[in-house]
């Protein structure tokens, strides 16, 4: 049985502890918080743009640290789940490292490219795994599309465009703030550019027009350079103004025999507007594709920490929650603001 810790019980804390749950072979054993009332269990201040609001949680089984330094010494603690502001992920990630546990980080993984390369070095420096929390390829609408790419079985790859909007999010003073939680880039853009960075490989360059908010981009759209002239890949993420569209994302990915189209919407007072995903073949049809029941959000986050134990088990790194690759998405993100600010095509 893997023992975990979960550091920093906020809304990404509680969706995690959810999941903890429902997953067979790993134990939730430990929490570690400075919040007095989340340390007694009083979790009914969490709230976020999907998922259920937080509740009274039963924390009377789990060992409770009010700091990260009292948690590492525990020796139960195999794995170390930080769901911290982003602003944190190093320094937490080195101390769980040079303590001897495996380390789950959050998405964002870092602020800076330069963090991320740290932290990547530090796991091979303790002989231990380094995962880190992209959801986005293990929802089903995502996690389809990649298994339809590498079967083949609709030719080859052509490009696609990807999008990502949210209301502004005025529950996080910190959003704006490029030393802390680094902007809708850095925060929400990095899902995708994290897919595209999977399915595509790196870019050579990006071109993205924009609007900034202070020191970070509020808004972008980017057209993604690859060293393969036919692939045409673009996408669209940032902030709306206006509350009545809580969260939007959605893809259109182009195949040589096929396209495959995904859009929901949160709209005000929870109301959702989908197209389910659905494939466009070269004959004509329109066929909605079948896809697991239940919430897709949550079984997400299920499958994602099943992956993080079957990779501990088995002393295989992750294809799909690697530093390497999250650590290229925040390459793609500083590239793409820096494009904004230049008003020029940047080199990757």
């Amino acid at each position: 049985m893997l023992n975990v810790a979960i550091v920093g019980v906020g809304f990404m804390g509680w969706i995690h502890y959810l999941a903890y749950k429902k997953t067979k072979g790993v134990k939730l054993a430990a929490i570690c918080t400075r919040d007095e009332k989340k340390l007694a269990g009083d979790w009914t201040s969490i709230k976020g743009n999907f998922g259920p609001p937080g509740e009274m949680v039963d924390v009377s089984k789990l060992a409770r640290y009010r700091d990260l330094d009292s948690l590492l010494a525990d020796p139960k603690i195999d794995v170390v789940d930080l769901c911290l502001p982003p602003h944190m992920h190093l320094e937490a990630t080195l101390k769980s490292f040079a303590a001897g546990k495996h380390v789950f980080v959050e998405k964002p993984m870092a602020l800076t490219a330069a963090e991320c390369d740290k932290m990547v070095a530090a796991a091979k420096k303790a002989g231990k795994m380094l995962f880190v929390g992209h959801v986005l390829p293990l929802l089903p609408e995502y996690a389809y599309a990649r298994k339809l790419i590498a079967s083949g079985k609709y030719g080859k790859l052509l490009g696609g465009h990807f999008k990502r909007v949210i209301s502004d999010p005025l529950w996080l003073p910190d959003f704006y703030n490029p030393k802390t939680v680094g902007g809708p880039l850095i925060d929400l853009h990095v899902h995708d550019a994290h897919f595209i960075r999977l399915l595509f490989g790196m870019p050579q360059s990006v071109s993205t027009v924009g609007r900034m908010r202070g020191e970070v981009a509020e808004y972008i759209s980017t057209q993604f350079t690859f060293a393969d002239p036919g692939l045409a890949v673009t996408a669209a993420s940032g902030v709306l103004n206006q509350q009545g569209r809580a969260f939007t994302h959605g893809f259109e990915i182009h195949l040589e025999k096929a396209t495959l189209y995904f859009d929901l919407a949160v709209l005000a007072g929870g109301v959702l507007q989908i197209t389910p995903l659905t494939l466009l073949d070269n004959k004509g049809n329109a066929t909605q594709v079948e896809l697991p029941a239940g919430d897709p959000m949550l079984m997400a986050f299920e499958v994602e920490i099943k992956e993080v134990a079957k990779c501990i088990a088995s002393e295989t790194p992750s294809a799909i929650l690697s530093g390497d690759l999250a650590r290229d998405a925040i390459v793609l993100c500083h590239k793409q603001q820096q494009s904004v600010k230049s008003g020029k095509s940047v080199r990757v």
